[in-house]
């Protein structure tokens, strides 16, 4: 591996920095949006336990926003539930807003490390081929060991791009979709517990009862 990334010349370095970077997102992103984690279930079934028996006050809330991502949507509605449908939903949104810019952390950092990856794997290449040239023009192609330098930098280079590159844009587009799942599970949680709370969805509906 060693004699790779020193065949593989300068450009190998930041190369495997990005493709560090990478692994060290991926892993983050894994752990951060299980959806157990996001989006627990039963959360809007345990608020309106709480509403029915009279614990829901502001200690239940303050714990409810610090418990998930979810948790901090459906904290946002309860400090308004004495106001109108319409003031509990602006209130989800605009922290839903906030929660779905946090769930998509790093992802732009993914997507670069996507696109620079070849282009860097590239550079390499033409580094190598340009040594390749020098030594042709200098020396002529009279000894194919004297180009192998040059050739093997523009190869390796090249694949190990292509290596950091397609498993980047594979997690990217991966983890693109989870959070859109995961944003469309905590609507429909919000909205379901802004219906109850002012009596437009049977409660039984959403305890299961």
């Amino acid at each position: 591996m060693l004699e790779l990334i020193k065949a593989g010349g300068l450009l190998m370095w930041p190369i495997i920095l990005c493709s560090v970077i990478t692994m060290a997102i991926i892993s983050e992103r894994f752990w951060s949006l299980r959806e157990n984690k996001v989006a627990p279930k039963n959360l809007v079934a345990k608020v309106w336990q709480w509403q029915k028996v009279g614990h829901l006050d502001n200690k239940r809330i303050k714990d409810l926003r610090a418990s998930s991502p979810l948790g901090m949507i459906l904290a946002a509605g309860l400090v308004n539930r004495n106001h109108s449908r319409e003031i509990m939903k602006e209130s989800i949104e605009e922290v839903g807003r906030h929660v779905a810019h946090d769930l998509e952390r790093f992802l732009n950092s993914l997507g670069t490390i996507a696109s620079i990856s070849p282009l860097l794997g590239l550079l390499g290449t033409v580094i190598g081929m340009i040594k390749v040239f020098t030594v042709i023009t200098s020396m002529g192609v009279g000894d194919p060991s004297i180009l192998s330098e040059g050739i093997s930098e523009a190869l390796i280079t090249t694949a190990a791009g292509l290596s950091v590159a397609i498993p980047s844009l594979m997690f990217h587009r991966y983890f693109r979709g989870r959070i859109d799942g995961l944003i469309v599970t905590m609507e429909q949680e919000a909205l379901k517990m802004v219906e109850v709370m002012h009596g437009q969805r049977e409660s039984d509906a959403v305890t299961g009862d």
